[in-house]
């Protein structure tokens, strides 16, 4: 199967965990960065966030987007450098282009999908932005847009502030949409051999997670039903965060059966009653319920509730650090590395879902502009016109 090849002008988090995606499955990713502007940092603004791992350009929270890829350095505000684009498209025949920027950006760069699709007809573009091209100025960073669109009022103390999730959901959502849509538009592709244009907005893909909540809105919920509920389940009682005598437990009821099986366990009998037997009933008793639960587990250790737990099938784990996920079975030898200059190995989060023949380790994210000379020469540019471009301050070529 001919290896496939994606040009991405990318930055941040959100389009480039999409085109990691692409380079665990082996294909060929090319990131494009701005050349110097002498304003700035050089390139991706990313590249200078973390702890310093090799020379200054590729610090800590770089590396595991970024991995596996190829860097090259362009001015697409220049017609030069727009001519340098669509020529990298049509001579390493391009099968996606990818862009994170603001769409009133992208005929003025030359990037737009009319553009590209008259330099190879059967291009698949991909687009991320906050809101999409109805709303062309508007930008698009994860926290914002959790906000924006009710995740923060949605995440945290019932009688505290809103708040943030612990991961950037929203930039990870946006990314896998990209991967969906491209993998679907190529689908279609085989069938059709016409190009695409696939627009997401981090709003709207956000918005389609709140499945459990939205639609709430027409059947004269209350509240509380669309807000903030802590640890616990809007709906299934109970599901909580109980202390232990040696840290936290989560435990997750989803059913009358497994509350059934939990009041059977001898420390829980006191917690049944006819009234509580069905998940409506305990809704009428959940702040009681929570309070003789978190009662009971205070006084024995995670080892021996999680003992009881398993005992009955039922749903329960530790609070886990991330180093402890990462000692998981099912985890840990699913983790993708990556390896520095240097020879050190590093750990990586893992495939969403295994493929057969993905790659598990990936190259060294690359220094900024680290293959821009060589991709130019791939694409028909001499040595001495390589030169001039970087010297006109079109390209920027690594040493």
């Amino acid at each position: 199967m001919r290896r496939r090849t994606v040009i991405s002008m990318e930055q941040a988090l959100s389009l480039p965990y999409a085109t990691l995606r692409f380079a665990q499955l082996g294909w060929r990713v090319i990131r494009i960065e701005p050349a110097p502007s002498g304003r700035d940092l050089p390139g991706d603004p990313n590249r200078y966030i973390g702890s310093q791992v090799v020379g200054h350009d590729r610090r800590s929270y770089f590396v595991a987007p970024n991995a596996g890829k190829e860097a090259i350095a362009l001015d697409l505000k220049d017609p030069r450098g727009q001519e340098l684009l669509h020529r990298l498209i049509d001579q390493l025949g391009a099968d996606v282009f990818c862009c994170n920027t603001l769409p009133r950006r992208y005929t003025a760069l030359g990037i737009d999908y009319p553009t590209l699709r008259a330099v190879r007809p059967e291009i698949i573009w991909a687009g991320i932005s906050a809101m999409g091209p109805e709303f062309p100025d508007v930008p698009g960073y994860d926290p914002v847009i959790q906000a924006m669109v009710g995740y923060m009022e949605l995440t945290g103390e019932s009688d505290g502030e809103p708040m943030l999730s612990g991961i950037p959901l929203i930039d990870l959502k946006a990314g896998d949409e990209v991967y969906a849509g491209v993998c679907l538009a190529l689908a279609e592709q085989a069938e059709s051999g016409r190009g695409a244009e696939i627009h997401i907005s981090m709003l709207q893909a956000a918005a389609s997670w709140l499945i459990t909540t939205l639609p709430l809105l027409d059947f004269d919920c209350d509240y509380s039903e669309i807000t903030r509920c802590g640890n616990e389940h809007r709906k299934f009682i109970p599901t909580n965060t109980y202390p232990t005598k040696d840290g936290f437990i989560f435990l997750a009821i989803g059913s009358d059966g497994q509350w059934q099986r939990l009041s059977a366990i001898e420390k829980f009998q006191t917690i049944a009653s006819a009234s509580r037997a069905t998940n409506e009933g305990r809704h009428q008793h959940r702040a009681a319920i929570h309070a003789e639960i978190r009662a009971i587990t205070q006084q024995h250790s995670m080892a021996e509730l999680a003992e009881d737990f398993r005992g009955a099938t039922i749903a329960h784990t530790p609070i886990q650090t991330v180093p402890q996920v990462a000692a998981m079975p099912g985890i840990q030898e699913r983790l993708t590395r990556t390896r520095t200059p240097q020879g050190k190995s590093i750990r990586m989060q893992p495939m969403a879902v295994d493929v057969p023949g993905a790659r598990r380790e990936l190259d060294f994210p690359p220094g900024y502009g680290q293959h821009t000379a060589a991709v130019l020469r791939e694409a028909g540019c001499s040595d001495s016109e390589c030169q001039a471009l970087q010297q006109a301050g079109v390209v920027y070529c690594a040493p």
